[in-house]
């Protein structure tokens, strides 16, 4: 699994013009998903995602989780995650999961993340979205299973 996290004060998700999903303070979430994932890394990754310390304490430092701010999760699908970009000029998406497997690992992943924080907002899997924020920072990082969990 892949997951581009940003530290946002606001995120909404819109699909034809309707809302969808919105949050104030927490983390937008772009998750993308492979065809070697498991459940197994949907918990690991969703657990260090939501234990991650990013957010200030009263002395400026970057000390805080999600939990410790009563900070909310927008987690959109994004199989683009997974573009190879190596030859030519056109992204090959061989690498994303097929989108049953993928879309039953993106729920697996919100259910996991509601154990940790009381608010979890999604996207529409497969949609067409627009996703809107206030990057707050901007503090954005980026996580791949393959490399945290060798």
């Amino acid at each position: 699994m892949r997951a581009v996290i940003q530290r946002v004060a606001h995120a909404g998700v819109t699909v034809d013009g309707q809302v969808l999903g919105k949050i104030g303070k927490g983390f937008l979430i772009l998750l993308g998903v492979s065809d070697e994932d498991t459940e197994e890394v949907a918990d690991r990754l969703a657990d260090k995602i939501c234990k991650l310390r990013i957010f200030e304490d009263e002395n400026g430092k970057t000390n805080l989780s999600l939990a410790d701010v009563g900070g909310e999760l927008l987690v959109i699908s994004q199989f683009t995650l997974y573009a190879d970009c190596r030859k030519g000029n056109r992204p090959s998406f061989i690498k994303a999961g097929a989108p049953d497997m993928a879309n039953r690992l993106y729920e697996y992943f919100m259910e996991r993340c509601r154990q940790y924080v009381k608010r979890v907002e999604r996207g529409e899997f497969g949609a067409d979205m627009k996703v809107e924020l206030l990057n707050d920072g901007p503090f954005t990082l980026m996580l791949d299973s393959c490399d945290l969990f060798k």
